[in-house]
C-alpha cells in the first residue's frame, strides 16, 4: 500500500475520557443536577448515555411527564453550572494526547475535537488545557449540530471545517460505544476505541470498530 493511502487526512477525537482525563466529573454533575429535580439515577443509567449530547442525556434520564421539556432545561442548566465548577477546580489532558496531536499534525494530518458538551463548557475546557491555538484544527460541540451521537453529524461538521471530502480518509477516536456507533454511521475508514474512559473493553469490543487501544498515546502505532 502506498504510504499516503495508509494515513488518514483527518483524525476526529472525542474529549472527556479520550483526550481529557475523566475524573468522574460528568457522572457527578449528572447525579447532582437530577437530584435537584428529585430524581435518583444509577451509575448504569448514566453510563448508558455517556458520549451523547449532554442535553439529550439529561432528557433521557428524566421520567416521561408533561413538563419533561421544562425540567430538562432546568436540570441541564444545573448540570452545566455544576460541571463548570468541577472543571475549574482542575482538568488534565490525557497522557500522550498533546504528543499524539503533534505527531499527526507534523505529518499534515488534521486534528479535530468533537464533544457532547456545549460550546460554553468546551471553551472552558480548551482554555484550561491551553489548547486554544496551534494544537488542534477545529472543535465541534454538541449544541452546534441538530443531532448528537450516534448520529454522524459531529464528525461530518469536523470534515466540513477541515475541508476533508471523503470518509475513507478519516479516523474517529473515542471512549464510548456511542463514539464507535457514530464513527461507523459516518463510514470512517478507521473507527478506533480507546479504553481510557467511560466504557470497558467488553462493552467496546462488540461495537463496530477497527481497532481498540489503551489510550490516545498508542494511536501513532496504528499508522506507522
Amino acid at each position: 500500500m502506498h504510504l499516503a493511502s495508509s494515513l488518514p487526512r483527518l483524525v476526529v477525537f472525542d474529549m472527556a475520557g479520550t483526550t481529557v482525563v475523566d475524573q468522574g466529573e460528568v457522572p457527578a454533575a449528572f447525579t447532582a443536577a437530577l437530584a435537584a429535580e428529585g430524581i435518583a439515577v444509577t451509575a448504569e443509567q448514566i453510563n448508558a448515555v455517556r458520549g451523547a449530547s449532554k442535553r439529550q442525556a439529561v432528557f433521557k434520564l428524566l421520567p416521561e411527564t408533561p413538563d419533561r421539556e421544562r425540567r430538562t432545561e432546568q436540570a441541564y442548566a444545573e448540570f452545566k453550572r455544576d460541571l463548570a465548577r468541577r472543571y475549574r477546580e482542575g482538568v488534565k489532558p490525557m497522557p500522550g494526547a498533546a504528543q499524539t496531536f503533534a505527531w499527526l499534525r507534523e505529518r499534515g494530518i488534521r486534528v479535530a475535537l468533537n464533544t457532547g458538551f456545549d460550546r460554553e463548557i468546551t471553551d472552558l475546557l480548551i482554555s484550561a488545557l491551553g489548547w486554544n491555538t496551534g494544537v488542534v484544527d477545529c472543535v465541534v460541540c454538541g449544541d452546534e449540530v441538530r443531532r448528537g451521537r450516534p448520529s454522524p453529524l459531529l464528525i461530518f461538521r469536523c470534515m466540513e471545517l477541515t475541508e476533508i471530502d471523503s470518509v475513507h480518509e478519516i479516523a474517529v477516536v473515542g471512549d464510548t460505544t456511542l463514539d464507535l456507533q457514530a464513527g461507523h454511521n459516518a463510514g470512517a475508514r478507521w473507527n478506533i476505541g480507546v479504553l481510557s474512559g467511560a466504557h470497558r473493553r467488553d462493552q467496546m469490543e462488540h461495537q463496530p470498530q477497527t481497532n481498540l487501544i489503551t489510550s490516545v498515546a498508542d494511536l501513532p502505532a496504528i499508522f506507522r
